[in-house]
């Protein structure tokens, strides 16, 4: 065999075997949250964490997927998984809405939320209808954002858009605004964490109904076949109320997330 048909067998060979190694590669994943949301997602000193976090690796786990989470902030988050060019999902307590469907894919959802009104204990405020004409803090783009434009008008000077919940409940602690309307989850959180302040929280299921988190793709997003069985697994083998109960000391209603459409 002369020399130039052994180089060309050399040749083949190294492209093959480049060929294999990137087809056998695993993909690795990169899903964005805004970690300001405790306890469903938050920074603890260097770490994400929270009842999110906890359940996003019981699904890949399910799936059999590497990941990566990466804390972007809210809007950052969903401008970055609508292009789909950086990170292939959010998962960030985020409400499936009709008006995102439009410009996302989403999981089925996994968990069950409504928006609370925070206020302070002697404030006479009873419910949605009463914030009308009171100063209200939300985090911007958020559900509680559409839900307070929709009684109090888009354009109310006197509906505060925040960033960030974070922000938002800081407002509401220097006087700044009379209520804070955002997910349950993290209202209940803060008066827990701040007993002292004596706030109190008011639901209002006429004004607020019950609404479902998913996992957020981009428009036709391959990820969301793998993911939605594994999620399903979740729910359904004890898992996810293992990790519910963890951050929330109780029972999760597994049949109406199921159920949820």
């Amino acid at each position: 065999m002369g020399k130039r048909m052994l180089t060309l067998l050399a040749v083949c060979l190294i492209t093959v075997m480049a060929g294999c190694s990137s087809g056998s590669k695993e993909t690795t994943y990169k899903i964005a949250t805004d970690a300001a949301y405790a306890p469903m997602e938050y920074m603890d000193k260097d770490k994400i964490t929270g009842f999110d976090v906890d359940f996003l690796e019981a699904v890949m786990k399910e799936a059999g997927l590497k990941y990566e989470i990466v804390n972007t902030g809210w809007d950052p988050m969903l401008t970055e998984v609508k292009s789909g060019e950086t990170y292939a999902a959010g998962v960030s307590s985020i409400s499936i809405t009709d008006e995102r469907k439009q410009s996302y894919d989403y999981s089925i959802p996994y968990f069950e939320s409504t928006n609370m009104i925070l206020v302070k204990e002697d404030s006479p405020i009873a419910g949605a209808l009463d914030l009308k004409d009171k100063k209200v803090a939300v985090q911007l783009s958020t559900t509680a954002d559409s839900l307070m434009a929709g009684i109090m008008g888009n354009d109310s000077p006197l509906l505060k858009r925040f960033d960030s919940n974070a922000i938002a409940l800081l407002e509401l602690d220097s006087g700044g605004v009379d209520a804070v309307v955002a997910d349950i989850a993290i209202v209940r959180e803060y008066m827990k964490n701040n007993p002292d302040k004596k706030f109190k929280g008011i639901l209002d299921p006429e004004q607020f109904s019950a609404e479902y988190y998913g996992i957020l793709f981009p428009k036709g997003s391959e990820l969301k076949a793998k993911l939605d069985p594994a999620i399903k697994k979740v729910l359904e083998n004890g898992t996810y109320t293992e990790v519910y109960k963890k951050w929330f000391g109780e029972e999760p209603n597994i049949d109406n997330v199921l159920n949820a459409k």
